[in-house]
């Protein structure tokens, strides 16, 4: 069982030369996270690295020198905050509880464990409160909608969402983002499709749409689909809730976008559903078609809120709306929403 929470923990940062392992430094930054110490983790090879810090907390600017993550890494440390993938966060689980240390775990390792909470800041804060010691990152996708189905859901409880993503290609990781690049290059310099360089994805990424994120499973879906709707059932505290999930790679860099269409049980306006959602924290409405103005990914990267656009009504069922929804997926879909969490911990920034 993890310790009480002091006023200025310790931090760990297990993977810290990764995508996520840096985001997290920036947005504890970012955030002036109350920490007293920061320290970076990360594999043998990546030992003696220095990484840039911008500070936070009690902790100076500078660099921060990497270390070897053992398990010994957690004697002292009070927040753990990982990314480093799911085989390492089960192997060092144990080491991390037993240090009274709190495990913020950004893979998919815990996620739906009946023991570890699965939070989102904006939706469900309470669950930190039973927490054994682990707490799950949702997946990125599943982040950014229940993000903006909370505020609905509050004016009427919500009976069905079908979503289908358009998911850039830094959700795959650095690698697939080097593909998308350089395939791009191989494609305008002529190069037949025969002949790309495919590596990172399933098929060609340049110039092409891929509905096939993760495995797929007996049913026809993926795995990244069966996320998103078990997922948000557990945030949502709603096993009865209906969720329909296409999950697709598109050649963006970085940002996920989300058509999302929502049926409520009592009848909700799209004005009301605007109001809702300008009001709800971590969203951003980015709304007026009369001047082509709706959130795009290609422009939003590095950005913090959810941007929610193209609100309307959904004539195809008695009481539904539809919306167009994007988000940073390193920021918002893992760093942001894990060191928000690591805030609620604290008695004294929480409120």
């Amino acid at each position: 069982m993890a310790k009480e929470m002091p006023a200025r923990p310790v931090v760990a940062v297990a993977g810290a030369t990764g995508a996520v392992g840096r985001e997290f430094l920036e947005v504890l930054h970012e955030l002036d996270f109350p920490a007293s110490e920061v320290r970076a983790l990360a594999s043998a090879r990546s030992a003696g690295k220095e990484l840039p810090f911008k500070g936070c907390g009690d902790v100076p600017a500078g660099a921060l020198t990497v270390q070897e993550m053992t398990s010994e890494s957690f004697q002292g440390v009070d927040i753990a905050l990982f990314s480093a993938g799911a085989g390492v966060s089960r192997a060092m689980r144990q080491a991390v509880v037993d240090a009274g240390a709190v495990m913020i775990d950004n893979s998919s390792a815990f996620r739906m464990d009946e023991d570890v909470p699965l939070v989102v800041p904006e939706v469900n804060p309470e669950d930190v409160e039973w927490h054994s010691g682990v707490i799950a990152n949702p997946n990125c996708s599943t982040i950014q909608m229940v993000v903006a189905l909370k505020p609905l859901d509050d004016i009427s409880p919500i009976k069905r969402v079908v979503v289908s993503t358009y998911q850039a290609a830094s959700g795959a990781g650095a690698a697939a983002m080097d593909e998308l690049y350089s395939q791009t290059r191989e494609f305008l310099d002529g190069v037949a499709d025969d002949d790309l360089t495919v590596e990172a994805f399933q098929h060609r990424i340049a110039f092409n749409t891929i509905p096939h994120i993760d495995v797929f499973l007996d049913d026809g879906s993926t795995k990244e689909e069966w996320k998103m709707v078990v997922e948000t059932k557990k945030i949502m505290h709603r096993a009865s809730l209906e969720v329909a999930a296409t999950c697709v790679r598109v050649p963006v860099l970085r940002c996920h976008g989300e058509s999302i269409n929502v049926e409520f049980e009592g009848a909700v306006s799209a004005e009301e559903a605007r109001s809702a959602l300008e009001a709800a924290p971590g969203v951003a409405v980015m709304d007026d078609v009369s001047e082509n103005v709706y959130p795009m990914p290609g422009l939003l990267a590095h950005s913090t809120p959810v941007y929610v656009g193209r609100i309307r009504t959904d004539a195809s069922v008695p009481h539904g709306i539809a919306f167009w929804d994007v988000a940073d997926q390193i920021r918002k879909g893992a760093a942001l929403n894990a060191v928000q969490i690591a805030l609620l911990l604290i008695p004294a920034a929480r409120g």
